[in-house]
């Protein structure tokens, strides 16, 4: 029996979802709106999809791809979300996804994936690298440089979160969060964390 979990955090999006995977034959659908209840379901459960947004409460998807990758989970992983591929896919395949498809596109695409993916074939954007200009290549290297959590608590940042929030929502501790925003600030060569949200906007990760 086809089954797949859905780790969206909005569930109108999750309801959307869960009728393209009935549609497409799947009779057990799990869901998950946060990264820690996705780690309980996949850990009990093991199913056969997993359709995984990047952005939600409680931590990054990126976090729950990793901990498919390391724990050697047979299942195949589709990204759905809202953030640009041009910045996320390729992370995303590094960490082991089989497809990605963006949310600004009708649902038909996402039908397609997972036909795709249930096929034995992965699933992703062209991506147009050649028209970014100079600044843009050159940042977009600087994120690809940055680790997972990296990027994470520089989303958080960018978006607004206290270093206690963050550390809260991603089980740190106070002075790990600072030690990453210094080093964030180092490796992104802007001049203060305020100017963090400025990178992030700009190259469209929140």
């Amino acid at each position: 029996m086809r089954s797949a979990l859905i780790v969206e955090d909005h569930p109108v999006v999750r309801a959307a979802v869960k009728l393209v995977l009935a549609q497409e034959g799947f009779k057990r659908i799990y869901e998950a709106c946060n990264v820690g209840q996705a780690s309980a379901i996949l850990r009990e459960h093991t199913p056969l999809l997993v359709i995984l947004d990047l952005m939600m409460s409680g931590g990054s998807g990126l976090d729950v791809l990793e901990r498919i990758k390391t724990s050697n989970l047979s299942c195949a992983v589709l990204v759905f979300t809202s953030l640009d591929e041009l910045f996320f896919q390729e992370r995303c395949m590094r960490s082991g996804a089989l497809a990605y498809v963006s949310k600004t596109n009708d649902l038909s695409q996402l039908h397609k994936a997972i036909q795709a993916l249930m096929a034995g074939y992965t699933y992703f954007a062209q991506l147009p690298s050649a028209s970014m200009d100079a600044m843009q290549q050159s940042e977009k290297q600087m994120i690809d440089h940055l680790s997972n959590r990296e990027l994470t608590i520089l989303q958080c940042l960018a978006k607004g979160d206290a270093n206690k929030v963050i550390a809260e929502k991603l089980y740190l501790s106070h002075k790990t969060v600072s030690t990453y925003k210094t080093r964030l600030i180092e490796k992104l060569g802007v001049q203060s964390a305020v100017h963090l949200r400025d990178f992030a906007l700009r190259n469209h990760l929140i």
